[in-house]
């Protein structure tokens, strides 16, 4: 009894090593799985949010790419991703922002002081939009195809190397190239 009761964290340890080491095989530890992709986007609730002029499912379909991004004022790494969504609207690419559980004086106030990267978007106060979508964390991003079919998501901060590394070899193996 005692002999088994010695090999019971010897076991456990070996079965923690291996789910690592299976962890750390995966393609892209930076992603989680979606089953949204090549599927249509899930339905639109949003609630109108100042100086936004909010989307509607059929927006989303709008013969270009684009990105739906889930942002929130209390979020540090939307702050980080916030220079790449500018440079997108930039280029003329659709990104249409969730604000996600926040005040819409706080989203304001954001989006006064980091400028508007959204050319349109709405707020999603109490994540109805966000749990259909299967938003985990904040922020998170959807690249929709011109038919409104999602060819990606990003999980963390939408980042120059996130753009480099993910998204645009996912928009050319769709077929898209950006503008």
């Amino acid at each position: 009894m005692r002999n088994s009761l010695l090999i019971l964290p010897f076991l456990l340890f070996v079965v923690f090593v291996g789910f690592a080491f299976l962890g750390m095989k995966r393609e892209d530890p930076d992603s989680l799985p979606s089953e949204l992709i090549g599927k249509y986007a899930p339905d639109v609730q949003l609630q109108p949010l100042d100086g936004i002029t909010p989307f509607t499912q059929s927006d989303l379909e709008n013969g270009s790419v684009t990105f739906v991004n889930f942002w929130a004022s209390w979020c540090a790494p939307c702050r980080a991703e916030h220079p790449t969504l500018m440079w997108l609207s930039e280029q003329g690419i659709s990104v249409f922002g969730v604000n996600y559980k926040d005040s819409p004086i706080n989203a304001n106030r954001f989006l006064q002081d980091l400028g508007n990267p959204f050319s349109m978007g709405g707020a999603d106060p109490k994540a109805a939009m966000g749990l259909d979508w299967g938003v985990y964390g904040l922020p998170e991003t959807f690249v929709l195809g011109p038919d409104g079919k999602v060819i990606l998501r990003v999980t963390g901060p939408l980042t120059q190397r996130n753009m480099t590394a993910r998204v645009l070899p996912a928009l050319k193996a769709a077929g898209i190239s950006l503008r």
